[in-house]
């Protein structure tokens, strides 16, 4: 089967690299070249994976079939609003760095269908499974903003003041994907505690600008990090934030 993967970053990239260890024929579309055509890419294939960064995605929507089955892999949206017409659309996201599923670390990763699980399934490469697309979603959009506050906190991994954090940011998310028609139990899975988890410390980039904040109010991201997106697509209005999401609140002013 010939699969097209849009986005040729480090995420892309390593799912890419499962995917032709397991025999799949892989063809890249790098939105940053254009070294091909997204047509050409996308007119022989039998499926498409979605890798690009969440900004980039607006302006590449518009040009992609609704009929093919998609796995979006992109974190950063605050929901499946976007894909409204897309009739085949599965998600697959949580905890995984890109070296460490290209060095076979393992993993436990979030799907909502169980094809993403055939398809992907190694011996280090597992998943838990909801149907919950929406709340997917949006846990691998907030827990990008609670890590850039966890950087502008200078929390430290596994200390005492970490662990209250996080356990409270989740609280906040369970609130959150509870009132925009999400399950508040997604957030047990690995897409929610486990990438919460994973990202609120280093070497993540939403961190690492945190960290960047503390010291410099004014700081400008040498990278691309997706808290940011996330936090514009929420002062857009794009989901509800109940009054007791007091750390997203806040991180929110503070990147305003």
């Amino acid at each position: 089967m010939k699969i097209a993967i849009l986005g040729a970053g480090a995420f892309g990239t390593a799912l890419g690299g499962v995917l032709a260890e397991k025999g799949y024929d892989i063809d890249y579309y790098d939105s940053k070249v254009e070294r091909e055509k997204l047509s050409d890419v996308l007119d022989s294939a039998r499926m498409m994976i979605i890798a690009v960064p969440s900004q980039v995605l607006p302006h590449l929507l518009p040009y992609l079939p609704t009929t093919k089955p998609t796995i979006v892999a992109t974190k950063g949206l605050l929901g499946s609003r976007m894909f409204l017409g897309f009739r085949d659309l599965m998600v697959l996201s949580g905890p995984g760095f890109a070296d460490d599923i290209k060095n076979h670390k393992n993993t436990l990763l979030t799907t909502t269908d169980y094809r993403v699980m055939e398809m992907f399934g190694t011996s280090y490469l597992n998943f838990d499974y909801t149907d919950d697309v929406n709340g997917v979603l949006m846990c691998g959009a907030l827990k990008n903003v609670y890590a850039l506050y966890a950087g502008v906190l200078g929390l430290k991994r596994d200390t005492e003041l970490w662990e209250k954090y996080v356990d409270e940011a989740a609280e906040e998310m369970r609130l959150i994907l509870s009132l925009n028609d999400a399950k508040a139990d997604t957030v047990d899975l690995a897409c929610g505690i486990g990438d919460l988890m994973l990202t609120c410390g280093l070497p993540s980039r939403n961190y690492e600008y945190g960290l960047m904040l503390r010291k410099d109010k004014k700081a400008e991201p040498t990278k691309t990090v997706e808290g940011l997106t996330a936090i514009k697509r929420i002062q857009r209005g794009e989901i509800r934030v109940p009054d007791a999401a007091i750390k997203l609140k806040e991180i929110v002013k503070i990147c305003s």
